[in-house]
C-alpha cells in the first residue's frame, strides 16, 4: 500500500517550496542504496524461487512463500527502471536529457503497475500471518481447511484483487508523442489523464482504507502468534527440566501448540512470524506518511510542503525494496529445507 507518488510529479515552478534542497541531497543519498537494494533483491528472490520450486511447493505455506517471491520479483523487476532512471539523472543529468524520449517514461509507465505488485506481496504476507494464527487455533483441522489447492485459489483471487483496487491508477499514465518544436523531432512523453480525480480515488481505498486494515491484522496476527510461541517455549522447558514430557497434566496437554504442533511447525510459525514483522516495520513508514497527508492538506505533491513529502517518500521506498528483498535471511536461518535445497543449488552450481 504504497502512500507517494513518484517525485518527479513535483512542479518545476516550486522554487519557493521548503526542503528543495534536503530532498535532492536525499535522492542523490538514497538512489546508490536503491540500487544496490534492488539488485540483491533480484539475486536473493530468482534464488528463493528456484528453492521453493526445488523441493516442491506440497504445503499452503510453501505455496505462499513461493507466490510471495515471484510478487516481490516482479515489483523490484517493475520499480528498476525508475530506480536506475533516477539514479542516472541524480549523477549524469546532462545524459538523461539527450535520450531520444522524454526519460520520465521509465519514471511514470513502470510506477503504479511495480506498487501494484507491492500490494500483492502485502496481501499474501497478511495472509500468511491470518493462517498461521489458524494454524495456532485449530492445529488438527488447518491441513483440511487450507489445503494446497485452496491457497492456489486464494493467491489467483489475490492477484485479481490488487489489479481491480489499483485500476484507477493503472489507468492514469499513457504514452503520447509530443514534437520538440526547434528540432521537429516527435520523442515518446508520458501524459496524465485524469489524475486528480483517479488519485483520490486511490487516496480514499488504497491510501486510506487498505493501509490501515492490513496494518490493523499484520499487527494482531503477530502478538497473536509471538505470545503462542512464547507460551510453546515455556512448556517445552518445563517438559525438559521435569523429564516427564509424557506425563503433562490435561490442562498442559491440551494447549494446541503442544497437541497439534511439532518442532517443525513450530519453526514455521518462527519464519513468518519474522516475514511479518519485517512487512510491518516496512509498512510504518508509508504509514505515518499516509497518516500525516491526511491530517496536513499542504504535505502533498504540489502543495507547500511539497519537497518534504518527496523526501519521506523516498524514504519509505527504501523501507519496500528492503520488504522485497530480505526475506532470503529468515528462510535461511529458519527453514532447515530451504537451507538444505539452497546449499545443494549452490554446491550444484559450484561443481559444474
Amino acid at each position: 500500500m504504497e502512500s507517494s507518488t513518484t517525485v518527479f510529479y513535483l512542479t518545476r515552478t516550486a522554487v519557493e517550496y521548503p526542503f528543495k534542497d534536503d530532498f535532492y541531497r536525499t535522492v542523490k543519498v538514497l538512489t546508490p542504496l536503491c540500487s544496490c537494494i534492488v539488485l540483491f533483491g533480484f539475486v536473493s528472490n530468482i534464488m528463493n524461487i528456484l528453492v521453493f520450486l526445488k523441493s516442491g511447493a506440497r504445503d499452503n505455506v510453501t505455496v505462499l512463500l513461493l507466490s510471495l517471491a515471484v510478487s516481490d520479483l516482479l515489483y523490484l523487476s517493475l520499480i528498476a527502471p525508475s530506480v536506475g532512471t533516477t539514479l542516472i539523472h541524480s549523477y549524469f543529468k546532462s545524459y538523461v536529457e539527450s535520450w531520444p524520449f522524454d526519460y520520465r517514461v521509465l519514471l511514470y509507465l513502470p510506477y503504479w503497475p511495480a506498487f501494484t505488485a507491492y500490494d500483492l506481496s502485502a496481501f499474501i504476507s497478511v495472509s500468511m500471518g491470518v493462517m498461521r494464527c489458524a494454524c495456532v487455533a485449530m492445529p488438527l483441522k488447518f491441513k483440511l481447511v487450507f489445503s494446497r489447492s485452496r491457497t492456489v485459489k486464494w493467491v489467483l483471487f489475490l492477484v485479481v484483487l490488487a489489479v481491480s483496487l489499483r485500476l484507477p491508477v493503472l489507468t492514469i499514465n499513457r504514452l503520447g508523442w509530443r514534437t520538440d518544436p526547434l528540432t521537429n523531432d516527435t520523442y515518446a512523453h508520458v501524459k496524465s489523464v485524469k489524475l486528480d480525480y483517479m488519485s483520490k480515488i486511490n487516496d480514499i481505498v488504497n491510501r486510506g482504507v487498505l493501509i490501515y486494515l492490513s496494518y490493523v491484522t499484520m499487527v494482531t496476527c503477530v502478538l497473536i502468534l509471538t505470545v503462542k510461541l512464547y507460551e510453546a517455549s515455556k512448556i517445552r522447558r518445563l517438559c525438559s527440566t521435569t523429564g516427564f514430557s509424557q506425563t503433562l497434566d490435561k490442562q498442559v496437554a491440551d494447549k494446541p501448540l503442544v497437541q497439534g504442533l511439532s518442532s517443525k511447525d513450530l519453526q514455521v510459525v518462527k519464519s513468518v512470524v519474522l516475514v511479518c514483522t519485517i512487512f510491518i516495520l516496512s509498512q510504518l513508514p508509508f504509514l505515518l506518511v499516509s497518516t500525516t497527508r491526511l491530517f496536513k492538506q499542504e504535505f502533498n505533491t504540489g502543495k507547500r510542503l511539497a519537497y518534504l513529502f518527496a523526501t519521506l517518500s523516498q524514504v519509505s521506498k527504501v523501507f519496500s525494496y528492503l520488504n522485497a528483498s530480505l526475506n532470503i535471511f529468515v528462510y535461511y536461518n529458519y527453514n532447515n529445507k530451504y537451507r538444505t535445497v539452497l546449499r545443494s543449488l549452490l554446491c550444484t552450481k559450484q561443481k559444474q
